[in-house]
């Protein structure tokens, strides 16, 4: 059964993450409607509204919940033909450099990729240089499976592990097989959600098998962000056959498509370096956006082109370096008032336009004004008035821009002549872009479409395979019961079958479960024909309504032990004083059923009750 979405299953992911810190507004609404409405089912809940009811009562059914949402699959050397390759091509450049070596295994779940690594890290360096070099951070939000990495494995989990890396990686302690503890060390395991928490840095290799195909785009474009600034310049990401990453080539090239791994784009523009510090949760941003604001000071000094900036009080505020040689302003000048100055009118009125800027709070310009340069040439400038407004929203000053167009003017003809051939040239050229444009978005939208898919199969088999593991872990305990149960039922036919008196089992209804054969033969009936059957309903000689007081105390009271003897008709038709002894079974107040022993007795006897 899959409920349906809405805005109740989104208040209880808020009340979750409000309220026990996991986040899964970011992870895919198909998967994580499918696992929380399994979890419902189970417990007879038809809507999420309910079930949110039923949280905030049973504080012990969080824990139920993340295990069925956090889907914990895993193995060691899991597609080994990607760990062949890591091993073979990845790793030994990584242990060639000089220094430390810095590993993360991000959604670790219970640390099989972990110590994955570790074994292929120390074959390739050494014991003692393992040891001396490599610090390998294991992380999962689910704290139970860190908890199952921390503590070992049984046999069945080491299946994947070849005989000889068993024998020198893993030590038995009793029935688990814990990673030897020298090389143990290196390996610290923690809790980490990689949609919240600070990323670890300077890393050589990042693996994240299987576990962004959870997220939406979204969220992974905001680990994808983080991941890169985790790794080092040369770092190497290692991810999962169901992610591909090709609608983030700016963040990471393939190294090997196929095995999955990837390496980071060392050189990004600004902007984006900017956009993923931010999204990382560095604190290198806040330093950056600092130093940006000095450079944004410095900005007006550096420009080729003379400015001066009014406030709206009309005192001049400041003149960049280009304006105090060519208008010959004075420090002292600086401070005073425009109207004052002999710059408020020569070589073009400044006040009116400014004043305009002031009141309409739009830029206006005066083109090609003759102004004398401050080598005493004569060039043609465009004057440009933009208003300065504050965050309030009020307009502080009017920034005043010389643009020099002389070149711009010989320029603007021969322009002119060129601007038709471009323009015919541009429109072809905008026809065909538009055809490729056009063919490229329908290939973009296939492509989503094929890795969404590829992605939520990925998940579906991933939770086949959980689920069809608990079955089999279902199947063995059944299988063991059964075999238990076999063994009582030979050992209890064997025991009623070889005594010389009639012996029957009734449950706590009185039905029949066990009639032996000294049974059959007293009253002419076989053990086919009566098991299940009220004893109270069988057409026999013995007088069961003789017994009924007798038995039906035995069996709703306290455990007890009576006997009566009765008159009773053998399948012969032959009158017999029969004994029948009533023993209770159960434990305490709780009797489970009635045991009848039925022994023929020699004639003449009386009738006596116990």
């Amino acid at each position: 059964m899959t409920l349906e979405a809405g805005a109740d299953f989104e208040t209880l992911l808020e009340y979750l993450r409000d309220s026990r810190g996991f986040d899964f507004t970011g992870y895919k609404r198909p998967s994580l409607i499918r696992r929380v409405s399994q979890r419902c089912s189970e417990l007879g809940i038809d809507n999420f509204r309910a079930y949110l009811d039923y949280l905030q009562v049973h504080t012990d059914e969080f824990a139920e919940l993340f295990n069925k949402i956090l889907i914990n699959v895993t193995e060691f050397f899991r597609d080994k033909q990607a760990w062949d390759y890591l091993g073979k091509n990845v790793i030994p450049r990584i242990a060639a450099k000089d220094g430390d070596i810095r590993i993360w295994s991000a959604g670790t779940s219970s640390g099989e990729e972990a110590y994955s690594a570790a074994m292929l890290f120390c074959e390739a360096l050494g014991e003692k240089a393992f040891v001396d070099r490599v610090k390998i951070y294991a992380t999962d939000v689910d704290e139970d499976s860190l908890t199952k990495a921390r503590g070992g494995y049984v046999a069945k989990d080491l299946a994947s592990v070849d005989d000889d890396l068993k024998s020198r990686y893993f030590e038995r302690q009793g029935e688990r097989f814990m990673f030897r503890a020298g090389l143990r060390r290196t390996m610290v395991f923690g809790r980490h959600d990689v949609t919240q928490d600070a990323p670890i840095s300077r890393l050589d290799l990042l693996i994240c098998r299987n576990t962004l195909i959870y997220f939406t785009a979204e969220a992974q474009g905001r680990i994808l962000a983080r991941f890169h600034y985790a790794l080092n310049d040369e770092g190497y990401l290692f991810l999962g056959r169901a992610e591909m990453l090709l609608t983030h080539a700016a963040l990471f090239t393939p190294v090997d498509l196929r095995e999955r791994v990837f390496s980071k784009v060392a050189r990004l523009e600004l902007q984006e370096r900017l956009v993923l510090l931010a999204q990382s949760g560095s604190s290198e941003a806040t330093d950056h956006v600092v130093r940006q604001l000095r450079v944004r000071e410095l900005t007006t000094e550096g420009s080729p082109y003379p400015q001066i900036v009014v406030d709206a009080l009309g005192v001049l505020v400041s003149a960049n370096h280009p304006a105090r040689q060519m208008f010959e302003i004075p420090p002292a000048d600086i401070g005073r008032s425009l109207k004052d100055l002999e710059l408020s009118y020569r070589p073009v009125d400044l006040r009116t336009p400014i004043d305009r800027v002031s009141r309409e709070r739009r830029t206006t310009s005066v083109q090609s004004v003759e102004v004398r340069r401050a080598d005493g040439t004569l060039g043609l400038f465009d004057i440009h008035f933009a208003p300065l407004i504050d965050d309030d929203g009020s307009v502080v000053g009017t920034a005043v821009n010389f643009i020099d167009v002389t070149q711009t003017m010989h320029l603007r003809s021969e322009l002119d002549r060129t601007a038709q051939e471009l323009q015919s040239h541009r429109e072809e050229l905008e026809t065909t872009n538009e055809e490729l444009q056009s063919t490229v978005e329908e290939l973009e939208t296939t492509n989503e479409e094929l890795q969404s898919t590829n992605e939520e199969l990925e998940t579906l088999n991933e939770e086949l395979e959980s689920t069809n593991a608990e079955l089999q872990s279902i199947n063995t305990d059944l299988r063991l019961r059964t075999g238990e149960v076999e063994r009582l039922n030979t050992l209890l036919l064997a025991i009623t079958g070889n005594i010389e008196v009639g012996a029957a089992v009734l449950d706590k209804s009185m039905r029949v479960q066990v009639w032996n054969e000294r049974a059959a033969d007293l009253w002419g009936v076989r053990s086919d024909e009566v098991l299940g059957s009220s004893f109270f309903d069988l057409d026999i000689g013995l007088p069961a309504e003789q017994l009924r007081e007798l038995i039906q105390a035995g069996a709703g009271g306290r455990p007890r032990h009576d006997e009566l003897e009765v008159t009773a008709t053998t399948r012969k038709g032959r009158d017999i004083r029969c004994r029948v002894i009533v023993h209770t079974l159960g434990d305490g107040d709780r009797p489970a059923g009635v045991v009848l022993v039925m022994e023929e007795l020699n004639s003449g006897a009386t009738t006596r009750q116990r």
